[in-house]
């Protein structure tokens, strides 16, 4: 499994998992903590992060594929959604919900295919179905875990701890996607060399064949 890879799984893992703190919950919280709450109000605003992503990725998806920026829009988006569950803490009706959860499919917009693109393109050759198993497991597994611990600190605890909890995990994702763009530039850096190198010699073989 090469670095790239490895790099891409961690860092989604944090963010995935870290959302798996407040997804069993946030519906609860809506209902019983927000001015204007309801199971209604709950599923509008699952509604609202689905079409905007659906809405920002498909145009989105074409420019990366064209760009060689892919890492740092990935970092863009990863912390667009890292600030979604800080915004939850002060949400004391249900619009500042609904707005957060356009800013969440704003970045789940530019992270979702940045991603895609760049796991797809690293994969080893020959090890792909494992790799695909290797992510699923260990999101499947870590969801698993946090799901438990969300309800459990917002049964017990505050519901706001939570939330902390999830963005600083989301934050976490986001900055060792910062290790990888730093790897990638160093990459295109040392292409570039190799390419300008390239032309050098082609020019100094050509004034020596003339």
């Amino acid at each position: 499994m090469n670095r790239t890879i490895k790099l891409l799984m961690i860092s989604d893992i944090f963010l995935v998992t870290g959302f798996g703190l407040i997804d069993p919950i946030l519906a609860i919280f809506i209902k019983e903590n927000l001015i204007g709450g309801s199971i209604f109000a709950a599923g509008f605003a699952s509604t609202l992060f689905l079409v905007t992503k659906s809405i920002v990725q498909l145009p989105f998806s074409k420019y990366v594929d064209s760009h060689d920026d892919k890492v740092k829009w990935l970092i863009v988006g990863t912390f667009l959604i890292s600030m979604v569950p800080f915004l939850y803490i002060f949400a004391r009706d249900i619009y500042l919900i609904y707005l957060a959860q356009v800013l969440y499919g704003v970045g789940a917009g530019f992270a979702s295919p940045t991603w895609l693109g760049l796991w797809t393109t690293h994969l080893d050759k020959k090890h792909e179905s494992f790799e695909w198993s290797i992510y699923s497991t260990s999101v499947g597994l870590g969801i698993a875990a946090t799901a438990m611990i969300g309800a459990t600190i917002a049964e017990y605890v505050e519901f706001s701890y939570t939330f902390v909890l999830t963005g600083i995990m989301a934050l976490v994702g986001c900055t060792i996607l910062l290790t990888l763009e730093k790897e990638e530039e160093e990459k295109r850096k040392l292409k570039g060399m190799e390419t300008e190198h390239y032309h050098s010699r082609r020019k100094l073989m050509h004034k020596k064949h003339h």
